[in-house]
Order: C-alpha cells, then structure tokens, then sequence
C-alpha cells in the first residue's frame, strides 16, 4: 500500500523537472531517508508528543540548503501524517531516477570471487547488449555457477553445473 502511495509522489516530483533538479531532490530524499535507520528516530516521528511543524523543522535541519520542492514535499507529508513515507519515496525516487538516466545495477552471484576483469568484461558486454549503464558486483554464495540479475529490467541469466550436466548426458543418450 504505501509503494502505491509513494509512486505518486515520485510521479509529481519528477513531473516537468529536468534530471538535474530530480538529481538533487534524489540526494536530499536519500540522506533524510538514511535517519529513518535509526530507532530513536523513528520513535520520534511517531511520537504523539511532538508537534508536526517539529517533526517537519528536524528533518529539513538535516538537508541544510534544501530545494523548495523537498521543503514543500515534507510540509505536505507532515500536514498528511505520511512522514513515515520518506524512505519509500526515497527508495521508488532513486528507482525511476536510475531509469531516467538509463543507470542499471546488478548482482553476480557466484561461488567464488571473480576477477575485477572478468567482472570488467561481464559488466561491459551486458551494458552493449542491452544498451546501458550497468554496474555489477559480485556475491559470493553457494550457487553452483555463475547468475546474473539486473534490477530494474527484470533480468536473471543462469549457468548451473549440474543443470548442465543433465542436459548434456540428455543430448548424448537421444544422440544414441
């Protein structure tokens, strides 16, 4: 439900802005968002005894020289009781933030660390193919092979060795 609600906040944010301006409201969303890791926090902004207008004042005393737009965005969330919001915001924001600016990560997953250039060359072939910027990392886990995802395009490319294995005795016993 909230995913819901944030996307339309993203939808307006983004609205008529050039990428420049959603970059700094993306950098000012996320480093509000970041305190919403803390316990205390949290404690405060569902607190009964703080005041909205403060709960507001304290998370625009984070950002410093803020954008009007973020400055109006946590009025709006505060006037709504939706401050609970931000990080949702924050996280769907830097999701449609990455697609504006064709900016794509991934995860290798793998059972061993693979070089930075085998990573270099896996990184740079799936960004020719699909036509991006891709950015990968490697996660070592007990996968048995080598698996490629990448967020935002619904991407997951496999090699399993035992799957391979299967198919392979599968094609030589039709062969004979």
């Amino acid at each position: 439900m909230s995913n819901l609600v944030a996307k339309r906040y993203v939808k307006a944010l983004l609205k008529g802005r050039d990428s420049d301006h959603i970059d700094i409201i993306n950098n000012q969303l996320k480093l509000i968002a970041s305190a919403y890791k803390d316990e205390k926090f949290i404690n405060i902004i569902g607190s009964v005894d703080v005041t909205t207008y403060q709960k507001v004042d304290l998370l625009l005393s984070f950002i410093g020289n803020n954008d009007y737009i973020v400055n109006n965005l946590l009025i709006l969330l505060g006037k709504n009781r939706r401050l609970t919001l931000i990080p949702a915001i924050s996280e769907e924001l830097e999701k449609e933030f990455s697609i504006l600016m064709n900016n794509y990560g991934g995860i290798v997953y793998s059972s061993t660390e693979l070089t930075s250039d085998y990573m270099l060359e896996i990184q740079n072939k799936f960004s020719n193919k699909f036509g991006i910027n891709l950015t990968l990392t490697n996660q070592v886990c007990d996968y048995d092979g080598i698996k490629v995802e990448i967020d935002g395009l619904g991407v997951e490319i496999g090699f399993e060795k035992n799957k391979f294995k299967s198919q392979m005795i599968e094609h030589i016993l039709k062969a004979v």
